[in-house]
């Protein structure tokens, strides 16, 4: 072997597709210019929608969530749209790997916001929980997910041995098993919900969201809600199983598996949740709809949450 190719193997960030082949790439595949061109533009595209949407609207948290997760998934496609014309670099790989895991945390987090603005429109009496409780549980186990996956990634992208790479990858995998334990537990307590407010006497229902609760728009947000939320956790389950793999495991190598399970479901819900804007859908009830906390002090006194 010639000392070019030597020098080529010990130094994979050298290759090119014309000189190396793709056994040593970050991904045993050329990526797909089209397909991370399209969702790119998509991300991109719903992006600019929610911001616009939510300058309009005001509906400042849903947007910070919306915006920060759409942000990464722009950046994390950026990076695939590089590594098609070089797999071989680390950089490209790393932010692909990193933006694209931690993104539907953000996402996550505006489903979470949704659910305590819908248990104060039916009524805050019928709810197990009160609307703060569910908004500051899920938010707190979505920053842990966070957390666990962004310092999984730091460890990984910078680990120069094979062990130190293993414990980045276990602390990623440890992140998204935790995003998706967070999910379920959502999924069952919102069916909780759900099943109080059918048994509910009429009188608990809240009087001043009844209009809201009539209109066929309102059953469509929340069916968008269910659809983002299903398809996030179809796609957490995905990655904890090809994260689980490492990265050269075969889920991690297949190009197919990954534009279907995380591409297409993480596309499925940020149109879902743009389409069904609760802006347009709530309007000027978005920021009265907002929970409190009831004073310790003076039964009559109510703390109200920040307008979000």
């Amino acid at each position: 072997m010639s000392n070019t190719n030597i020098t080529l193997f010990e130094n994979p960030d050298l290759c090119t597709l014309s000189t190396c082949p793709l056994s040593l790439a970050n991904v045993d595949y050329d990526p797909s210019l089209w397909g991370n061109l399209l969702l790119l533009a998509l991300f991109g595209a719903v992006m600019i929608c929610q911001i616009g949407m939510g300058i309009r609207y005001r509906t400042w948290s849903y947007l910070i969530a919306m915006t920060g997760g759409l942000i990464l998934e722009v950046i994390g496609y950026v990076a695939r749209v590089q590594m098609h014309y070089n797999p071989f670099t680390q950089n490209p790989f790393l932010m692909y790997l990193v933006c694209l895991t931690i993104a539907p945390a953000f996402l996550s987090a505006a489903i979470y916001l949704c659910l305590s603005r819908i248990i104060i429109a039916y009524g805050e009496s019928i709810s197990y929980f009160r609307p703060r409780t569910y908004t500051v549980l899920f938010i707190t186990c979505d920053i842990i997910a966070l957390l666990l996956q962004a310092a999984g990634g730091g460890i990984a992208s910078s680990a120069n041995t094979k062990s130190l790479t293993d414990i980045g990858i276990n602390i990623m995998v440890a992140g998204v098993s935790w995003q998706v334990f967070s999910l379920a537990l959502f999924g069952a307590l919102c069916c909780d919900f759900v099943i109080r407010v059918r048994g509910a006497p009429p009188s608990s229902l809240n009087v001043q969201f009844e209009d809201l609760r009539r209109r066929k728009s309102f059953y469509y947000f929340i069916f968008a809600l269910v659809v983002a939320t299903v398809t996030i956790f179809v796609r957490s389950v995905f990655r904890c199983a090809e994260l689980s793999g490492g990265f050269h495991g075969p889920l991690a190598n297949d190009e197919v598996t990954f534009m279907v399970l995380e591409g297409a479901m993480i596309s499925i819900a940020v149109i879902a949740l743009t389409v069904f804007h609760p802006g347009w859908v709530w309007k000027e009830l978005w920021s009265q709809a907002v929970w409190h906390l009831r004073s310790s002090n003076d039964g009559d006194m109510e703390e109200k949450g920040p307008s979000t």
